[in-house]
C-alpha cells in the first residue's frame, strides 16, 4: 500500500495499458516485448535510439509525458564485454547514468505504476561468497574491468530503492546473470563471452579453420540464461513480487568459460582445436547468482544451455549479414 492510499499488491498487469519498453530493439528489450505480445498486451511502445536519444532529458521527459505509459522496463543501456567496458569506462559510466536517470525521473513524473530497472550481475563484489546473494550488494571490490558500468548500475538500484522509500511506489530491480539470444551485440570487440564465441567458432567453421583461440585460461566460471527466460522472469516478478531489494534472476548453475567454448564448438560443427592466450585477462573467477528469492517468488528458468545455444547459434546464422559491428 502506497502513502497515497493506493494499493499496489502485485497481481494481474492490465493488458490495455500503455507499457513501455525502453530498449525495446536490443537482447533484453526485443525478448521483453515479445513476451508481453505473447501475454496478450495491446499497447507495447517503444523508440529506437536514433528515433529518442535517452541521454536526452528532455527528449526523454517529452516522450513520456506523450505516452503516459503505466508500465515501464528500462532494459536499454550501453553495454560490451572486458575489452570496451575496459577502453571507454567514462563512457559506461556517463552514458548509462544519464539514461536511467532520465528515464526513471520521468516516469515519476508521470506517474508511472510499475517500474522494472534492469541492471547487472557485475553490481556484486569480485570476491563475493558463491553463489552470491542480493544483500553482497556493496560488501566487497568490483571487478576492475567493469566497475564503471558496474556503478552505473548499481545507481540505477538505489534510484529505484528511493523512489519506493519517498514515494511508496511498487518500483523493482532485477540483476540478471549473463544473458545471450536473438539480438545479442556479435561484434569481436564489443561484445560479451557467449556471442563473441558464436561468432569465432561459426567463423572458423565456415573457413575450415584449424585453430581458434580464445582470452584468458578458460578456468573462471559462469552463469548463462536465455533472453525469452529473462524475459518471462520480468514479467513474472511484475505480476508477483513487491519488495525493496534487487533480484536475481538466474538459472541457479554455471560452467566453465573452457566448458560454454566446448559447447559452442559442437553447435557449431566446429572440428579444429581450442587454444587459450593466457596473456588476456579473465575477469571474475567465478559468478554466479543465488536465485532463491526468484524461486520464492514461483519462478525458474526453463531453456536449457544447450537448447538455448542452438537457438541463438540459428539466430546468428539467419542474421549475420544485417548484425550490429
Amino acid at each position: 500500500m502506497a502513502s497515497d492510499g493506493v494499493d499496489y499488491t502485485p497481481g494481474k498487469l492490465d493488458r490495455d495499458a500503455t507499457f513501455y519498453v525502453a530498449g525495446h530493439r536490443g537482447l533484453v528489450g526485443s525478448a521483453i516485448r515479445r513476451r508481453l505480445e505473447s501475454a496478450g498486451f495491446e499497447n507495447i511502445v517503444g523508440k529506437t535510439s536514433t528515433e529518442l536519444d535517452l541521454k536526452d532529458r528532455d527528449a526523454v521527459f517529452s516522450y513520456m509525458q506523450q505516452i503516459k505509459p503505466k508500465y515501464v522496463v528500462l532494459a536499454a543501456a550501453k553495454v560490451g564485454g572486458i575489452l570496451a567496458n575496459s577502453t571507454y569506462p567514462v563512457d559506461f559510466l556517463s552514458d548509462n547514468v544519464r539514461i536511467q536517470t532520465n528515464v526513471l525521473d520521468a516516469a515519476l513524473r508521470n506517474d508511472v505504476e510499475r517500474v522494472v530497472f534492469l541492471g547487472s550481475s557485475c553490481i556484486y563484489p569480485k570476491f563475493a561468497p558463491q553463489p552470491i546473494r542480493e544483500d553482497s550488494l556493496l560488501t566487497g571490490h568490483l571487478e576492475p574491468t567493469n566497475d564503471a558500468y558496474a556503478i552505473a548500475k548499481i545507481a540505477g538500484i538505489m534510484h529505484t530503492q528511493s523512489v519506493r522509500r519517498q514515494y511508496g511506489l511498487p518500483w523493482i530491480s532485477a540483476m540478471p546473470t549473463n544473458l545471450y539470444g536473438p539480438n545479442d551485440n556479435f561484434s569481436p570487440t564489443g561484445s560479451h563471452v557467449l556471442p563473441a564465441l558464436i561468432r569465432r567458432y561459426d567463423e572458423a567453421q565456415k573457413a575450415g579453420a584449424a585453430l581458434v583461440t580464445n582470452w584468458g585460461t578458460g578456468t573462471p566460471r559462469r552463469e548463462f540464461l536465455h533472453a525469452d527466460d529473462m524475459a518471462d522472469a520480468v514479467l513474472h516478478l511484475l505480476e508477483h513480487y513487491d519488495g525493496p531489494d534487487q533480484v536475481n534472476v538466474g538459472t541457479g548453475s554455471d560452467v566453465t568459460i573452457a566448458e560454454i567454448a566446448e559447447t559452442i564448438a559442437r553447435v557449431t560443427g566446429y572440428q579444429g582445436e581450442t587454444a587459450w592466450d593466457t596473456s588476456k585477462p579473465d575477469g571474475t573467477p567465478q559468478k554466479l547468482l543465488d536465485v532463491s528469492k526468484l524461486s520464492e517468488a514461483g519462478w525458474t528458468s526453463r531453456i536449457s544451455l544447450e537448447e538455448g545455444l542452438e537457438r541463438t547459434v540459428a539466430w546468428y546464422r539467419d542474421h549475420v549479414g544485417a548484425l550490429r559491428d
